[in-house]
């Protein structure tokens, strides 16, 4: 028997070598988790394997940790395995399996620590997956290559050979000893309870790592058929179109083929290896940050729902491609009906996206087998992810939230799902966005074109380098927590089998929905194109020397590092040279010469398009434009007029950009940064003045302009209001469109969002929720003496060229419109 195990031994490690390509997580386990290799260290896994062990050993020897073949030696004499296993394989010609040496290990473990209650030991549970096959939920007949939890030696290797190039080897957090020993006060249990939490840390690994097993779609199709909500709507489906109750099934046979997903695991393994090819080609590299969320979620055991904003149509694989090389099983996409077109959709569908039509109104079968179906997705335990905007942003800025998907996902809840829910927000940004001169033409009134296979091609033949491309996991909402916390009474309406929908579920999802938006926004990433649309945006001609370029750059960064609108911005580690080199790469920018020095201006053919990445981060310089701009026109002022002007017009930022509250220090802070850059002084009494050089006032005053626009905007919708005394919404939003489109070209204002109708009316609708507007029995709006006072304040912070221009185009426009 020794000769044999020694065979396997030697096997495993000949097969790791040839065949195995092991994918580790974290990528620095030993700083991540602050793993200590001088102290006495174990390795606790799930399954005996000697290809498991030669895998954990190949690795920890690059990590320089302790080698897992190998034991502790202690004083007392005592030696341990540093392996500690806690299922061996199941036997080729027997259906019993013996139990490993875990539990005395454990027991060994334990009696040293008490025999030496200062000494040090960690125990490192390691995840070992080959492949990522979640296995089916009624297997047939076994094979070699079947998937199992303990597959024999021989199995193994078929296991290894063709799965080998797929090891996922994932190294967590030791177990916290101390804690374990204080909390039990049988210490004869200790080994136990050591095991017990194993064995549980490593399904919730592999439950993230593959998802739950696959039910067959025909086995799937007939639970969902069988639901009590499906039944009700099958039979008002055969009432209402007077046809036979299986003429009924067959047309919730047909939706359920449109909606479902196909999720293959192969399908899977084909687009990781399509798509790392495609990232090469077309990004410099991807940037992730705060990915250990989703960990400790998972961790924790949590129903992961990803909310991500919606840029470009390669948020579709970006996203997918990131979870997937966390370690984590691709979610489920909620996909556009319009993606389902050959040879995308079957793609797509087995890629484990689900087809949702724009509107469910008028067809009750229809929603209910969307809802029913994914209630299933949560209760059998898949990760989701749906983008709450509901389509891609043209313009650059967040959407306002389409409460659909999330009101269905907060009614699922109310099914009883066991497991907490988490809402991950997630920020998704690039350099370039393919489609972004497609958003442009549709801004300008063309109509929107749909997704088809030459769109394919023409994509495919256009494919360039496109810089960098972001993505950040934002704080994730806890939506048990946040329901206990604003509607303790949820749980009185959980029924395990109807889907329910009481009268508070309306202003709760609203709620959430706006929360992911600005927890999204919370998480944006700055970038070479980015600060230099948010710097060259704001001169006369486009253009500026390079030396101001580079010095208004590096007072930006300053800026989001002292004064951070939030500690998830993602900052670049490059230096403000670095990132106008990358930019000229990119064809962003341009520089030229003369005999003065050098010029940097936007390319000719990006001038308008630069505002779409300048819109992607707005939100992070819009309190420092705003006392920029306070400061400018005041010359003299002080603190606390500082703050009352913020807090006066931060609630119309905060529903535009979608910010989180004011912080309290946050305009300190900011005026604090430009006394540090020498552009103000403050005086022990919080009076602040301008200071007199020219450099200072010219820095401010790029600043400042970022919410030029902006405030024009306002001011726009606001005098067509004051002008009309009384006019009904769609009135309002036409005229308003009007003025601000006439405006934009005797100005030359070269923001296609300054006239969008969604972003005027989404204004409006905030100047109601603010109650700054009235409205009357007939629906009528008119202003208020609180909107007037709001006026004056903005007409201080626009260009008096403009606002002239403002008062005789719409304060006293009288031709008819």
């Amino acid at each position: 028997m020794k000769f044999v195990a020694a065979m396997i031994n030697l096997l495993a490690k000949l097969g790791n070598r040839l065949f195995v390509r092991t994918k580790l997580l974290p990528n620095d386990p030993v700083s991540q988790y602050n793993l200590d290799p001088t102290i006495p260290t174990f390795y606790i896994s799930r399954l005996n394997s000697a290809s498991d062990l030669a895998a954990l050993a190949k690795t920890c020897d690059v990590l320089n940790l302790p080698n897992p073949l190998k034991q502790e030696h202690f004083q007392s004499g005592l030696t341990i395995h540093r392996f500690i296993a806690l299922q061996n394989p199941t036997p080729i010609f027997s259906k019993h399996v013996k139990a490993t040496s875990a539990l005395k290990q454990g027991e060994a473990i334990f009696d040293v620590l008490k025999q030496s209650p200062d000494l040090k030991i960690q125990i490192i549970p390691v995840t070992i997956l080959w492949g990522r096959n979640p296995g089916k939920e009624k297997a047939g007949i076994g094979t070699l290559l079947s998937h199992s939890l303990a597959p024999s030696w021989l199995r193994k290797v078929f296991v290894v050979l063709f799965s080998g190039r797929g090891n996922l080897l994932k190294f967590s957090q030791p177990l916290d000893l101390d804690t374990l020993m204080k909390r039990r006060a049988d210490s004869d249990e200790l080994p136990q309870t050591l095991l017990r939490v194993a064995r549980f840390h490593f399904k919730r690994q592999k439950l993230a790592a593959t998802g739950p097993k696959l039910p067959s779609r025909e086995a799937l199709f007939q639970s969902l058929l069988a639901a009590p909500s499906v039944k009700h709507a099958l039979e008002d489906e055969a009432r209402l179109k007077s046809i036979p109750i299986n003429q009924a099934k067959e047309n919730a046979q047909i939706l359920l083929n449109e909606i479902a997903a196909n999720y293959n695991d192969a399908m899977i393994g084909i687009g990781d290896r399509i798509l790392t090819w495609l990232w090469t080609k077309l990004y410099n590299g991807i940037e992730i940050k705060n990915a250990q969320r989703i960990h400790d979620l998972t961790n924790k055991g949590h129903e992961i729902i990803y909310v991500p904003c919606h840029r470009s149509h390669m948020d579709y694989l970006l996203l997918t491609y990131v979870i997937y090389h966390q370690g984590l099983v691709p979610p489920h996409i909620a996909a556009g009906i319009n993606l389902n077109f050959w040879p995308a959709g079957p793609i797509f569908r087995r890629s484990g996206a689900f087809f949702i039509r724009r509107t469910f109104k008028g067809n009750k079968l229809y929603s209910t087998i969307f809802r029913e179906y994914l209630s299933q997705l949560f209760i059998k335990g898949y990760s989701v992810k749906f983008y709450t905007e509901g389509g891609r942003s043209r313009t650059g800025r967040l959407l306002p939230p389409k409460t659909g998907m999330l009101a269905m996902t907060l009614q699922s809840m109310l099914r009883g799902i066991e497991r907490p829910v988490s809402l991950v927000p997630v920020y998704i940004g690039y350099e370039h966005v393919m489609e972004v001169n497609t958003y442009l033409k549709e801004l300008a009134g063309s109509s929107k074109t749909n997704e088809s296979i030459s769109g394919i091609f023409k994509t495919i033949k256009n494919l360039k380098n496109y810089g960098h491309g972001y993505v950040s996991f934002g704080e994730p909402i806890n939506v048990n927590q946040y329901l206990n916390q604003h509607q303790s009474d949820w749980r009185d309406n959980i029924h395990p089998s109807e889907v329910q929908k009481p009268q508070w579920l309306g202003q709760q999802v609203a709620n959430i929905a706006d929360q992911v938006m600005i927890n999204i926004n919370k998480t944006a990433a700055l970038n070479s194109v980015n600060m230099l649309a948010m710097v060259l945006l704001m001169t006369d001609k486009l253009a500026l020397s390079k030396k101001e370029t580079l010095e208004q750059i590096e007072f930006y960064q300053a800026l989001n590092l002292d004064a951070s609108y939030s500690e998830d911005i993602s900052q670049p580690n490059c230096s403000a040279n670095e990132l106008l080199t990358h930019a000229i790469k990119l064809s962003k920018v341009t520089l030229v010469s003369d005999p003065l020095g050098e010029i940097v201006e936007i390319a000719e053919n990006e001038k308008v398009l630069l505002n779409y990445y300048r819109n992607n981060i707005i939100h992070l310089f819009a309190v420092p434009s705003l006392l920029a701009s306070h400061i400018l026109r005041s010359r003299h002022t002080d603190l606390q007029s500082c703050i009352d002007l913020t807090k006066k017009l931060y609630p119309l930022f905060a529903a535009e950009w979608f910010m989180q509250e004011l912080k309290d220090n946050y305009i300190e802070r900011i005026l604090s940064h430009f006394e540090k850059q020498h552009l103000i002084e403050i005086d022990s009494q919080g009076n602040i003045s301008l200071n007199s050089d020219s450099k200072s006032y010219f820095k401010l005053s790029l600043l400042a302009k970022v919410l030029d626009c902006t405030m024009q905007r306002y001011a726009v919708v606001i005098g067509v209001l004051a002008r009309e005394k009384q006019i009904d919404r769609a009135n309002l939003e036409l005229k308003s469109q009007s003025h601000a489109s006439r405006l934009s070209k005797l100005h030359d204002i070269k923001t296609p969002e300054f006239y969008d109708k969604k972003v005027l009316s989404s204004f409006i609708s905030t100047l109601k929720d603010l109650s700054l507007i009235t409205v009357d029995d007939q629906g009528l709006l008119g202003t208020s003496e609180q909107l007037a006072l709001l006026d004056k304040t903005i007409r201080t912070l626009i260009n008096p060229q403009i606002l002239v221009s403002i008062e005789q185009n719409v304060l006293n426009h009288n031709a008819a419109i």
